[in-house]
């Protein structure tokens, strides 16, 4: 991506078109801007997913299934908003073959929420 000339709009069809191929990759960087970073995920069969180091966003594209995180199991559709704090272990089960998910990194290191005393 070019200083110059940023990319302001990535399209799920362009999104989903860097997912394409003979690998079938799950996920693809679409657009980076300082500490965002921006991916499409399309899990297969199992969501093999580890804790990130930051702080992450869903935006559900299309499926639906079962969020798994320390607020429990819930339902996901498309247009869900799911949210997990850095270090913390979630997952999708139960997922439809055609769940497709925005996914947003940022902030620092260590996710942006400040310790308990």
């Amino acid at each position: 991506m070019s200083e110059k000339n940023p990319k302001r709009r990535v399209t799920v069809d362009q999104a989903l078109s860097q997912l394409a191929g003979p690998e079938r990759k799950t996920f693809a960087t679409v657009f980076s801007h300082g500490t965002l970073q921006v991916e499409i995920y399309s899990p297969q069969k199992i969501d093999p997913q580890q804790p990130h180091s930051r702080d992450e966003v869903y935006i559900v594209v299309q499926g639906s299934g079962k969020y798994i995180s320390a607020a429990g199991r819930q339902p996901f559709e498309p247009g869900d908003f799911l949210f997990a704090p850095a270090g913390e272990v979630h997952r999708f089960e139960d997922f439809t073959d055609d769940s497709v998910f925005w996914v947003l990194f940022y902030g620092p290191e260590g996710g942006e929420a400040k310790p308990e005393a």
